[in-house]
């Protein structure tokens, strides 16, 4: 509803409504005043109001208090050290989002009172300045702010344009009120320390909870010796697009890597696999004629964009929800161009996608499947390949390395999959991967993928290794597993309310936006540990929660640690405990009546527990398992460009140590060669060499 449809509700009230024509009150509401250019021309006259006029100048005092909340003096100081900010002497406005706030509050609320009782300029900017010291006492950024605000008020200059900063300043006001304003932590992961982090500090450490790098490969050893290889041969950047200089062997590897996981004849890297739901979507929606596309309410803000920048009509079924999907399938003929789009693992709940029933769904109707398998890939199946091969475990165990497609599979039933390399494989960029002609479709008119500038080789070349290192050696997947079911356990033990699911995502449901925002502040300013806060619109209001991401490389007394300080964070907050949601009759699908409980997609079989081949939970100290056959079969992509790699692996500190080793020891041989090794009376002087530094030879824990 506009501001004239409201307005003419109250025509029979107001006299002044009454007798002005639509069409003039109109151009008042979305003309700005000349004087005060925050307010319309309507708001200015309605000052006049013997109603509307004290109304006013108390709403302007309301927005002045309001904004004071945003950014409190007691407040002030601990937020800035929590988001890592320390501002330096001449500090601007513009580097503080509270500060900003707080200007342009305090800008319209003397605007609006200004208005209000026709006072002078020099009354104006007295009021901004007396309003905006109540907001920025004790914060340089805020008394910046105040300054800057009394001297705009004076010097504002008189026009009718479009006020664009004053704009800016009301969309994120909106951000602010609904408590959906998102803040940037300062995180910086330590290769040599995952799933361990230092804030805006080198010295404060942290452990990460949050992050999509699901299996540690961002540091893993033969990935990052593939990276250094690749860097010093070809240099970082990739030199343009694909089809300008952007398109070289490492890429075309990546894609054959790519579709040979997935047992598709071809496969297509994008820059992220945000651009590549974006690309292939807008694209299928537009070409195909007529096309309707059938979306999972769920989806990721990735695939509904993809499916508004097309032309294609889009119908949205309850998540999950197989009888509303047919019947809305129902509704269009089968020739009709239809797509089903859905994800395998949702990852703000944790739920699966039932994608052999909706393949069923698909082959009835006459649709196309397109799968998103942007939180599986890496962490399902016996290669990683995502949640449809895990459905068919036993036959792509038994097929290996084989690129050809297992008929009737779930996985070669899928059309159209999608993946990402940002998450279990460490790196950056996403992916398709389908028929050769449907690649190639998109690889010739989808601008998300022509336009741009190609991934540099170093990154392809790192997620390549990762993904061949993956689909080699399953230790890692069964490991996160196996973290995962321990600490539902642990919360479970505590009654800690964490949203039932079949997959390694462990979301934990608080229920409130400001108490999801406080909790994470607690667990980073008290605990050291990194836990983000999931608001709207990421999930709806009322089921914010804390999504926990647990790794492979997180140990025993790191498990112990994060349930202590979400225990104890729970209590001091009051947050709502999975007792307190079941008296409540339960929310999102935490503390449900009748609730039964939900089988994990991994068996124990397929975990090692019936053979006691499951892999051990690390203790602090302990060396993460690298597997040298993994390693092998990695390092042997590369021997056409980057030449063979043999012998054992090692980190990049370790090598490091292994250099000083290397280069202390040809100095002693040059001191002994020079004669700088000098006998005297039978005891030995080491003149030449008495500082030459001698480092401990460095080993790596492997599996054969």
């Amino acid at each position: 509803m506009d501001k004239l449809s409201s307005l003419t509700r109250f025509k029979a009230t107001c006299p002044y409504l009454h007798r002005t024509k639509s069409s003039t009150l109109r151009t008042l509401c979305t003309s700005a005043s000349p004087r005060f250019p925050s307010l319309s021309v309507l708001t200015e006259k309605a000052t006049n109001c013997p109603v509307m006029g004290p109304a006013l100048t108390t709403r302007s005092k309301q927005i002045v208090a309001g904004y004071a909340s945003v950014a409190g003096n007691a407040d002030v100081e601990q937020i800035h050290k929590q988001k890592g900010v320390f501002p330096p002497p001449g500090a601007t406005v513009e580097m503080c989002p509270h500060a900003s706030a707080a200007r342009a509050a305090a800008r319209t609320a003397e605007e609006l009172a200004a208005a209000a009782a026709k006072k002078k300029a020099a009354q104006h900017a007295a009021h901004a300045t007396s309003s905006e010291e109540a907001v920025a006492a004790g914060c340089p950024f805020h008394k910046a702010a105040a300054s800057t605000a009394s001297t705009s008020a004076q010097t504002m200059p008189d026009y009718t344009g479009f006020n664009y900063e004053q704009f800016f300043v009301t969309e994120l006001d909106k951000k602010h009120k609904d408590k959906s304003y998102r803040y940037f932590n300062n995180i910086n992961r330590l290769a040599e320390k995952f799933p361990v982090a230092h804030t805006h500090s080198v010295k404060e450490e942290v452990e990460v909870w949050c992050a999509n790098d699901y299996l540690g490969m961002g540091n893993n050893p033969v990935v990052l010796e593939t990276m250094h290889r690749t860097l010093d041969k070809y240099g970082h950047g990739a030199g343009g697009t694909r089809n300008i200089a952007g398109n070289g062997a490492m890429h075309l590897g990546l894609e054959r890597e790519l579709a040979a996981l997935h047992r598709k004849p071809a496969a297509l890297v994008f820059s992220s696999c945000y651009v590549a739901n974006d690309a292939t979507l807008s694209t299928l929606g537009t070409k195909l004629p007529g096309c309707v596309i059938f979306s999972d309410r769920m989806n990721h803000a990735s695939m509904i964009q993809g499916m508004r920048h097309s032309t294609a009509k889009r119908v949205i079924f309850e998540h999950n929800d197989l009888v509303d999907l047919e019947n809305k399938l129902k509704q269009y003929p089968k020739e009709t161009p239809k797509i089903i789009a859905f994800e395998s693992v949702y990852s703000m709940c944790g739920s699966i996608g039932p994608i052999k029933e909706i393949c069923d769904l698909a082959e009835q109707y006459g649709a196309l499947t397109f799968l998103d398998e942007v939180h599986a890939v890496g962490l399902y199946g016996p290669r990683g390949a995502g949640v449809a091969e895990h459905l068919d475990y036993e036959a792509h165990r038994a097929a290996g390395r084989s690129v050809e497609p297992i008929k009737g599979s779930v996985m070669d039933r899928v059309d159209i999959i999608t993946g990402t390399l940002g998450k279990s494989y460490g790196a950056v960029g996403g992916y398709i991967a389908g028929s050769d002609d449907f690649v190639d479709m998109i690889r010739s008119y989808a601008p998300g993928f022509i336009f741009t500038t190609s991934l540099p080789p170093v990154v392809v070349a790192g997620a390549s290794a990762s993904v061949a290192y993956q689909t080699e050696y399953v230790g890692d997947r069964q490991l996160k597993q196996v973290n995962v079911r321990e600490v539902k356990r642990r919360f479970a033990e505590i009654d800690i309310p964490v949203v039932p699911g079949p997959s390694h995502i462990v979301p934990v449901l608080v229920g409130d936006a400001a108490l999801a925002k406080a909790a994470s502040d607690k667990l980073l300013s008290e605990h050291n540990i990194y836990v983000q806060s999931i608001n709207y619109p990421t999930v709806a209001v009322g089921e914010e929660r804390l999504r926990i991401t647990v790794t492979p490389r997180h140990t025993l007394e790191q498990m112990d640690k994060l349930v202590r300080a979400v225990d104890q964070t729970f209590t001091e907050l009051g947050i709502n405990r999975l007792e307190d949601w079941k008296a409540v009759g339960g929310r999102a699908s935490v503390g449900l009546p009748g609730q039964v409980p939900v089988e994990p997609i991994w068996t124990d079989e397929q975990l090692g527990f019936a053979d006691g081949t499951t892999p051990e939970t690390l203790r602090n100290g302990a060396r993460p398992v690298v597997d040298m056959q993994a390693v092998e079969v990695s390092r042997s992509r590369f021997n056409h460009l980057l030449g063979p790699k043999t012998g054992p692996i090692s980190s990049r500190r370790e090598q490091n140590e292994t250099e000083k080793l290397l280069e202390a020891t040809r100095i002693l041989e040059a001191a002994l060669v020079n004669g700088g090794l000098n006998l005297k009376t039978g005891a030995a002087h080491y003149n030449a060499i008495d500082s030459v530094p001698m480092p401990t030879p460095v080993t790596v824990a492997v599996a054969a």
